[in-house]
Order: C-alpha cells, then structure tokens, then sequence
C-alpha cells in the first residue's frame, strides 16, 4: 500500500503529505488516530495534534516554528498559522561519534581524471578567460567570438548549424535544390571530433560586474575567488585582462594563487590594456597567448585517480517540501560515503542551516571549528538584520507554494545534505578546502552565488538537489542536477540528470539512491557522463558582494 504521510523523527508534531489527501483521510500512527482536518496538497504538512499559539512546531527532531493561530489536529500548516522560529545554540565540548557507512565494494574504485602538480585531479580540464574588472568584459567576449568556434567548442544543448557549408557549397556552383538537400547541422559529438585541442574540455570566460567602485574588501575577495577558480583543479590555465587602475590588483590576485599553491606551475598569462599600444594589440596578444597556453593544457590526458581525489560540493535550489524526504538525504547518504572513502565534501549555504546550528556544532571535530560556525552564522544574521531583513525572510515564494513555510523548516531538510558524519572544517567564503572530510563553507542561500563559492573553494563536482527546477550550472564544476520528485524528472529531464523520486513513491531507499547516485557522480568524473548544465552551456558565475558600493 502506498504511503501517505511520513513521521521523520519520533519528536517530530507534523507530518509532510506524499501525495494530496483529501478531507476526512484516516492518519494512523503508533500513538495517534485521526481524519485529515482539510484537503492537504502534497509536500505540506498537517498537525499530528492540536496546536495552541505559541506552541513550537517541530520537524526532522528540530524546532521549524511556532505557531501564531490556534491549529486543529489534521490542519494544513501554512504561513498564515505558522511563523519561523529557530533553537539557540552554544560552543560546548560535546563530542560526537560517527558510524561511517559500509564502503567496501567501492575501497578500489577509481575514476579517471586529470592529474596536477599539486595533487589535486581534476574532473574536466578548462582553459580560464577571466576579467579583473567589468571594464575588460567586452575584451572577453571578443575573444570568446574569436576562439569558442573555431577550435569546435560547442555552446548549445542539442546541434549546431553549419552555415559555412552552404557558403563552401554555393561558391562551387551549388544549384537550389543541391543546396536544400545539403545537411547543415552538427552533432555535439561531431564537432568534439574536429576539435583543435581534444584533450581540453572548453574555453570558460568569466564575466562579471565587480573589480572596482565599490567597497575594497569586495574586490579583494572577488582576487581570491578567481584565485580559487585558477587554482580549481578542473582547470588548467588562465588568461587574464586587466585594464591597470581597478580594485582588484593583478598584484593582489597572484598573492591569493601563491597562498593556494605555493609552488605554482599552471600557464597563466595576464595582460595590461593600459601598457598596450592599441586594444587591437591587446586581444592579438591575449588570444595567442591563450592559444599558446591551449597547446600545453592539450598535453594532460584522464587517468586513473582514487576516490579520495573527489572534491564534491552539496548545494540545493528550487527546494520542495520532498527536498529534505529524497533527493537531500540520499546526497547525504553519497557524501558519507565519499567522506569514509577519504574524500571531500562541503556544505554551504548558511542562511539554509538555520536552526540546525547546534547539530552542526556538535558535529565539528575541534572546538577551533565549533566556535569559527557559531561566528560565521551569528556575523552574518546580524548582517542580515542590519540590512533590514533576517534569515526569516529566506524562503521564496516557490518554497513556500511547495510547502516549505519556514527558514528553519527548509534548513532542517537542507542540511541533510551534509549526511552524518564529522565536520572537518568550517571556511569563510573564498577559502579553500584543503581538510579532508565534511567542509561547511559560508556561502549565501542564492543558488548561483553558492555554486560559484563552492567551485572557488576547490570542488571538482557538484550535486544540486532541487524539487521545483533549476537549470543552474558552473563555469568549471559539472553540475549533476538532482529531482527530488518523479514529476519533475519527468517534467524537466532536460535538466535534470539524476532522480530520487522514487524514495517517495517507496520504489528505494535513501540509502540504495544514495549508492546509485556515488556510482553516477564517478562516472560524471571519469567524463563518462555529461550533465545536463554542461550540455546546456549554462555557466552561471556570480561572486558573492558582502560591501557596499562607494
């Protein structure tokens, strides 16, 4: 019989529908009996008992809200009854033990990646064309025209049309009816085929509006996240413009690289438009360089990496009220694995762990990380609060439509991400994982800003849950976009790689598509697999601004 309704911890007093329930609809649990007080959508959740106002609602074992009306047993809970409320939490000296899950058919399972100097394995292998300042943007995009199609790279999801056949065609005397019978189109794989350079996987420029005018600690982070990207072991060079007067120094950029990798060696090449004699000069010398720089990347090829080389980065967006049932815990459930098998995994998004701080604290293995979370979260709600707005105020309109009514409600189901086991280190935003193990890394709740964190901070994969639909990617992470419902993978598979719907539908269990999900985040690794963001050419790139403009 199907399930209609989950108790995700025993302390929990609401329970989230799995599909819609009609008024009337009979609830049996252990200790309670009754019939559904109003029709409740799926991903909602109904009162397991009365509630009177101020009563603290509680989901996943975790304090999610209160409660600003009188609610009837069997009642929708909904924003109009409900409020965000969120425990407090304190440094102590807890200490946590970790049962690490069973890894023994993956302990000699490799995949195939790019190996650099430094120890770090790449995923993909991307030259970087970057701007220190908005300014150089345009000089970017020129050389974007200049190099993405004539060294073969592809940016559309599906083909692309060859028109310079039916030129070569026509100027050889062609006839009407020959050139209409004449295929014009390309496949992906055809064009990977007549690439210059098969070894590198793309050309990424990143664009951006920041590197001057506003606050200086902007642009000194925004060095260190591109130092982050240059350093991302999916890259193997860069190219970089600047103009010569910005913020954001190229002297300042190369300090951030040589803190990451004291020793170096990736090609970089970075020009100055105000020593060139012309612009034309300037992206002549930019695009051999790069072209140069292409010719040496072209030399790594994929080989055989261990496991503990994968860097992988838990992100959400676009969350449903099933997000925190499927598609979180079963990346949980792949992180502990990838974490007992020696690698890395990082959780961001802060503004999402709201009201789950004391389960991560308690998690932390040193009482230095403890203290650096409880720092980081409580400066940036503080922040938050100083800018007229507050944690509260993070879930979107979508959430709320799909049942996530609260912040501390949507952060209960979003940490689940982060599976069970030790938290290693806690990073700011920029800084770069250099601990084996969980990661927690201070990023905000917008997708995008988030992803690029993660990619800046050293991640060579990323896992994205989503129960709405995103088609959110990164410039040099894949992103492997994961449904958490069957309707959506079905809705937006051209999105979407990877499904866990069917933990909702009982067909598996978190821990079965946990294990499928590992398997399928090697073979994306290992360039066996190609996500759907990186077929789409979706290259979303924002550094994150904590200043003011001046």
């Amino acid at each position: 019989m199907k399930r209609a309704f989950l108790q995700l911890h025993p302390k929990d007093n609401i329970l989230p529908a799995l599909y819609d329930l009609k008024k009337g609809f009979l609830i049996q649990t252990k200790s309670h009996s009754f019939e559904i007080f109003e029709d409740i959508p799926a991903k909602h959740k109904f009162a397991l008992l009365d509630f009177e106002i101020g009563d603290e609602i509680i989901m996943y074992g975790a304090l999610v809200g209160k409660a600003i009306k009188n609610i009837s047993q069997g009642a929708r809970i909904t924003i109009e009854n409900c409020v965000h409320a969120s425990a407090n939490y304190t440094v102590g000296s807890e200490q946590y033990s970790w049962q690490a899950p069973d890894i023994s058919k993956w302990k000699s399972k490799t995949f195939n990646g790019y190996h650099r100097s430094d120890g770090s394995v790449g995923t993909a292998n991307y030259w970087l064309v970057i701007p220190m300042v908005f300014c150089e943007n345009r000089n970017v995009e020129v050389m974007r025209t200049a190099l993405q199609e004539s060294l073969g790279y592809l940016t559309t999801q599906d083909f692309v049309v060859d028109t310079g056949v039916l030129v070569e065609k026509y100027t050889h005397g062609a006839t009407k009816e020959e050139l209409l019978m004449q295929s014009i189109i390309k496949t992906p794989e055809e064009i990977k085929q007549n690439r210059t350079f098969t070894n590198v996987d793309g050309i990424k420029f990143l664009t951006h509006d920041g590197g001057c005018g506003g606050f200086r600690l902007d642009s000194d982070t925004l060095c260190n996240l591109l130092a982050g990207y240059i350093t991302n072991p999916n890259v193997a060079g860069a190219t970089i413009l600047s103009l010569g007067c910005q913020n954001a120094e190229t002297k300042t950029l190369e300090a951030a690289i040589q803190k990451r990798d004291a020793n170096f060696t990736k090609p970089l090449h970075i020009l100055e438009q105000q020593k060139s004699s012309s612009e034309r000069e300037f992206i002549e010398e930019a695009v051999k360089l790069s072209f140069l720089g292409l010719i040496e990347a072209n030399k790594i090829e994929r080989k055989p990496a261990a496991l503990k080389h994968l860097t992988l980065g838990l992100e959400c967006g676009g969350s449903d009220g099933f997000s925190g049932i499927s598609a979180n815990p079963a990346l949980g459930y792949a992180s502990d694995l990838l974490v007992a098998l020696g690698g890395t995994a990082i959780l961001s998004e802060f503004p999402e762990l709201n009201g789950v701080e004391q389960e991560l604290i308690n998690r932390c293995e040193s009482k230095e990380n403890k203290e650096k979370f409880s720092h980081l979260m409580s400066t940036y709600a503080a922040r938050a609060v100083a800018l007229g707005s507050s944690f509260k105020n993070n879930p979107s309109p979508g959430n709320i439509k799909d049942g996530l009514i609260t912040d501390a409600m949507k952060s209960a189901g979003a940490a689940r991400k982060g599976g069970t086991s030790l938290i290693t280190d806690v990073l700011d935003y920029t800084e770069k994982s250099t601990s084996k193990g969980l990661n927690l890394l201070c990023t905000p709740g917008n997708d995008v800003e988030s992803t690029t964190g993660l990619a800046g901070s050293g991640c060579n994969v990323i896992c994205f849950t989503t129960g709405l639909g995103t088609p959110t990617g990164n410039p040099v992470a894949p992103v492997i976009k994961i449904s958490s419902n069957n309707i959506l993978s079905e809705r937006m598979k051209d999105i979407i790689d990877f499904n866990t719907g069917t933990i909702i539908t009982g067909e598996d269990t978190i821990e079965s598509k946990g294990e499928e999900l590992l398997e399928y985040i090697i073979d994306v690794a290992s360039g066996k697999k190609t996500t759907a963001a990186v077929r789409l050419g979706q290259e979303d790139f924002i550094p994150w601004k904590r200043g003011m403009s001046l």
